[in-house]
């Protein structure tokens, strides 16, 4: 992003992209939100889940939660014909994504996606 002013233009830097908006007040956007967080690799995924495992990273385990939000919504689309709020559906998917996260073990050659949907 630039933001010009007069003759001299300024480069913004990027946000941080693991950062959510706080407070958005509406899932909509919460879900553009989500939508927008990269995604990891299979070998960052790897990297931060031993990081996780093997030396308590908090941010690590974040980057493996924030990176698998957007599959917690989609998987909680399938259950809105049960007369639950989406928000609802999607904060306890968010749960079990981080019950997944804390008990995942990467050396078992599957991905987080694989094993967190079973949570």
């Amino acid at each position: 992003m630039t933001i010009q002013s007069g003759s001299a233009t300024t480069a913004l830097a990027p946000a941080n992209p693991w950062a959510l908006v706080p407070p958005l007040g509406n899932l909509d956007a919460y879900i553009s939100a989500v939508n927008r967080l990269p995604l990891l690799t299979p070998e960052e995924e790897q990297s931060a889940a031993r990081a996780l495992r093997n030396d308590n990273d908090l941010d690590a385990a974040g980057r493996l939660v924030m990176s698998h939000l957007r599959l917690v919504v989609s998987i909680s689309r399938q259950y809105l014909g049960y007369g639950l709020p989406h928000g609802d559906l999607i904060q306890e998917g968010n749960v079990g994504l981080m019950k997944a996260v804390r008990r995942f073990d990467p050396d078992q050659g599957v991905r987080l996606v694989s094993y967190a949907m079973h949570w």
